[in-house]
């Protein structure tokens, strides 16, 4: 009898930003200064990894995806160890490291991005080819970056849907994630046909109103709270496995295949504590994978992405505000009582 399966395993996007500090834009053709420039690691696999091993729990945790066999390749590679994520099936490609040089502002905080798609761009089904690991839940972002798993399938529709159907066949309970794009005839072209085949959907709301063409928020710009359920039940019906979970900066809403279906408000953080919102999506979601993977209720799955969320607004990268999970259970325990309370829906 083999061992129950344990662990997460994040497989996708991988890169590295290159963050300056500049005096000011300049006008085309004219000098801005430098003034400090530091480099974070980025992209689904590194955030959501990374804050699941600052969490400190002891989960068996492992990346996979295309690096350049360069100096950022290096770099992300030596974080993910510096935090014992098992590198293993992280392959080279013959292409540059995936980055994003951001140039942020000095006078008025605003950023600007340039992206290099780099190794992320030949990342097709083949990558994960030889993948066999005992890890619980597999989870892929971002769909709809990863442009080769786009192709027409002549069987599935799509060869995401392949690929996500294998997965399953290996074993693994399948997580998905996306990357928000203003083009709902591309979007779900590729990510509905997948759905049958994904156990766990975990996006934004811009993301759940492209796929079902549904408003999600009011002429006000607050959530629509009656609307966002609706959404996800309707990913269910389009075939989810599991549960479809809908964050957005306001809350979290859950539904589960079994009729559940649960809104839970963000935590509250004060302006002046939040030093920068990358990568707060990844580490709600890093939250909302380590319950599932834990079988908690939907409230506690939501409560501790939220809380994940929260934290990582305290720093400027995707990965310092991480904190351990027994902090973050303390903080939660701490807010029940002046918490505004779940919304069953």
């Amino acid at each position: 009898m083999s061992a129950p399966r344990c662990g997460i395993l994040a497989v996708g996007t991988l890169l590295v930003d290159h963050v300056h500090l500049i005096d000011d834009w300049p006008e085309q053709g004219r000098l801005a200064t430098i003034l400090h420039t530091e480099n974070a690691t980025g992209g689904a696999v590194p955030n959501v990894l990374r804050t699941l091993a600052r969490m400190k729990t002891g989960l068996p945790l492992a990346a996979a995806g295309l690096l350049g066999d360069d100096l950022d390749g290096e770099f992300i590679r030596q974080c993910l160890n510096d935090d014992d994520i098992d590198c293993r099936w992280l392959q080279t490609a013959p292409h540059p490291t995936s980055m994003t040089q951001v140039m942020t502002n000095q006078r008025n905080g605003q950023r600007t991005f340039f992206h290099a798609h780099g190794s992320n761009a030949a990342f097709d089904s083949r990558v994960l080819s030889g993948l066999h690991s005992h890890h619980r839940i597999l989870h892929l972002a971002y769909l709809l970056l990863l442009q080769q798993l786009e192709a027409a399938d002549e069987e599935y529709g799509v060869i995401a849907a392949r690929l996500f159907h294998q997965l399953q066949q290996q074993g693994y309970l399948t997580s998905l994630d996306l990357v928000s794009i203003d083009d709902p005839a591309r979007a779900k072209r590729v990510v509905l046909p997948t759905l049958p085949y994904v156990d766990y959907l975990i996006i934004n709301e811009l993301e759940a109103a492209t796929l079902t063409g549904q408003p999600l928020r009011m002429a006000d710009g607050k959530p629509d709270l009656l609307q966002i359920p609706h959404a996800a039940k309707s990913l269910l019906q389009h075939g989810v496995q599991r549960v479809v979970v809908i964050h957005c900066p306001e809350g979290a809403w859950a539904a589960s295949r079994h009729g559940d279906s649960l809104f839970t408000p963000s935590y509250w953080i004060e302006p002046q504590e939040i030093a920068g919102t990358v990568g707060a999506g990844d580490a709600f979601c890093a939250g909302v994978l380590y319950g599932l993977h834990q079988e908690w209720s939907l409230r506690e799955t939501l409560q501790l992405g939220n809380a994940c969320a929260r934290f990582n607004l305290r720093s400027t990268n995707a990965i310092d505000g991480a904190a351990p999970l027994t902090e973050l259970q303390a903080f939660i325990a701490q807010q029940a009582n002046g918490n505004g309370g779940d919304q069953a829906l």
